[in-house]
């Protein structure tokens, strides 16, 4: 085995022994700063709400006690809604010595939220106003171990957190202080977490404080995430990256702020003037996409060209001006914006090298929810196009098997990885094997150790003639088409003559029907593919002729995808 160490300690950092140590010193070291504003909306009427560190830990202590109060002492308690404040409050007030954590995926349609429930073996469940009828269903149906139904909004015969946050309040003032004192295992399982695209087959990764703690931790080492940052919280909050990058937030004395929705994202970047942006590659690429449209459409291409050019060369020589050539581009982001932080899929390297060039630092993460996230990071100093970086302090990564190019399954052991699967003995026993957790990702180390993923494990497509294609390399030249929405590239029979070996790479293709109505001047589905063969034709010029993709499929229908964009390659090639 061909196994890599990489440790490179940096930056101050404090590993918090729990969440209540964690909102302790968030209320001392940052007092009186914002840690969330939450804007209030009624009518045509906005208002903005600080919540400074101090009150956040106290909001979350009324909330616990309140729920002390009425018996949820070592319970669980699933939490399901959009990103805002009050699903951080009732995830902190159980982390705090009530129970256990169960974020659930706010999509989940009924009978994969009734699973997920029924596997967690939930007391609880959290929810928000648009989750009303499925709250319903399950009082109706009686099928989970769910007892209690608490909104985060009020809603008539529920109880709900605000409410109940005066309960605790009233509590504490007459001197009922048991909460405060709740003992706490950082090593317990703390938190269930379901792996993406929760199905009847559902794995429940089983994290523990120190796990997500001890990663925090490691982030503040290396990431360039600063006391005063403007961050919002745009990956959701089931999703670990979420969760845990707002407890990196919390650690780091940053504001958080929240989206009104995907189509009003820039408009509030701009609005709460936001320095630092974590999220999926998808909005990323999307966004670069839409500034270079801009650039194209305003006739800057060459003032740009121009610019790109100067700031490159005054670089060399240590002179940084790109915020000041690119005033006009970095305003469309709100001018604030200095750190992008992209995570849970590989993204297009033009996208990543684009926003540096603005002046925006750009960087990639990797990591997967049974390691509580992050197992590797691009950061400042240690940055190499098309790569993750390396190892987060602490954390070892090594490839394991290569073949002959080097290329093998990316192993990882440390601090942060998980139990296991919850009463999955059998799954577990597949990733966790030597002390190591088998990512199932595929993988090489260059000569200066950067980490370069190649694809899923599982989603290599084996050709007749033995050689391997990784998918998601061609689907990153696919998507830096500027019609491509989104593609996936998987293999087909030749032939209908029951050879599965024998296999032809196909592309499916879903393209922006108002960028071609608007460029090409057509929305006729023949001419449309015919544009995008020749460009595909064009891609494979450049590849080995095994690398060919032979066939296409075009539609303007979006693909099935999870919450933070990956396509489900699975439910697609079964649909075809």
């Amino acid at each position: 085995m061909n196994r890599v160490k990489e440790l490179k300690p940096v930056f101050d950092s404090v590993l918090h022994r729990d969440y209540r140590a964690l909102l302790d010193y968030g209320a001392d070291v940052y007092r009186g700063d914002d840690a969330y504003i939450i804007k209030h909306k009624k009518g045509k009427d906005v208002s903005y709400e600080h919540i400074k560190f101090e009150d956040f830990r106290d909001q979350v202590n009324d909330l616990g006690t309140a729920l002390l109060k009425k018996g949820f002492a070592g319970k669980r308690i699933a939490i399901i809604g959009k990103n805002r404040y009050e699903w951080m409050l009732a995830h902190y007030a159980t982390l705090c010595g009530l129970g256990v954590s169960v974020p659930l995926d706010k999509g989940l349609p009924f009978d994969e939220l009734e699973n997920s429930l029924q596997i967690s073996r939930a007391d609880m469940l959290v929810f928000d106003r648009a989750h009303l009828d499925l709250v319903r269903d399950l009082q109706e149906k009686k099928t989970t171990q769910v007892t209690d139904f608490i909104s985060m909004d009020p809603l008539e015969g529920f109880d709900d957190i605000r409410a109940l946050m005066e309960e605790g309040r009233s509590a504490l003032a007459d001197g009922y202080d048991d909460y405060l004192h709740l003992p706490i295992d950082p090593n317990a399982m703390s938190i269930l977490l379901f792996t993406s695209g929760t199905t009847s087959r559902a794995k429940a990764v089983q994290l523990s404080q120190y796990n997500i703690l001890s990663n925090v931790y490691a982030m503040l080492k290396v990431q360039d995430i600063r006391h005063g940052d403007i961050n919002m919280a745009f990956l959701p909050y089931h999703h670990t990256f979420g969760s845990t990058g707002q407890a990196v937030m919390l650690a780091a004395g940053v504001t958080t702020t929240y989206c009104d929705g995907l189509k009003y994202l820039q408009k509030n970047i701009v609005e709460y003037k936001v320095s630092l942006f974590v999220c999926v590659p998808l909005l990323i690429e999307s966004i670069y996409k839409k500034i270079m449209q801009t650039v194209k459409k305003q006739g800057l291409e060459k003032k740009v060209a121009f610019g790109l050019k100067v700031s490159k060369a005054l670089l060399k020589v240590g002179i940084d001006v790109r915020r000041k050539l690119f005033k006009e581009i970095l305003d469309q982001l709100g001018g604030n914006l200095r750190y992008v932080i992209s995570g849970a899929s590989a993204i297009d390297p033009e996208a990543l090298q684009g926003f540096l060039d603005f002046g925006i630092t750009a960087v990639q993460g990797y990591g997967m929810t049974e390691a509580s996230p992050v197992l590797a990071g691009e950061n400042t100093w240690e940055h190499k196009l098309g790569s993750i970086g390396k190892a987060m302090p602490g954390i070892e990564l090594a490839v394991d098997e290569p073949n002959e190019e080097g290329i093998g399954e990316l192993i990882a052991r440390g601090p942060n990885i998980m139990s296991g699967y919850y009463e999955n003995e059998e799954e577990t026993a597949k990733v966790l094997a030597d002390g190591w957790l088998h990512t199932g990702d595929l993988a090489y180390l260059d000569e200066d150790g950067y980490i370069f993923i190649c694809g899923r494990k599982k989603n290599v497509i084996v050709l007749k003639n033995g050689k391997n294609v990784y998918p998601e390399e061609l689907e990153i030249l696919i998507s830096n088409l500027p019609y491509v929405e989104e593609n996936m590239v998987f293999g087909q029979p030749k032939h209908n003559d029951g050879d599965e070996k024998d296999l032809a790479l196909c592309a499916k293709i879903v393209y922006k029907p108002d960028y071609m109505k608007d460029i090409y001047g057509t929305s006729d589905p023949a001419e449309i593919e015919r544009i995008i063969r020749k460009d595909i034709d064009a891609i494979n010029e450049d590849l080995p002729v095994y690398k060919h993709m032979l066939r296409i499929i075009v539609t303007d229908d979006p693909m099935i995808k999870t919450t933070t964009g990956k396509v489900k390659r699975y439910e697609e090639t079964k649909k075809l």
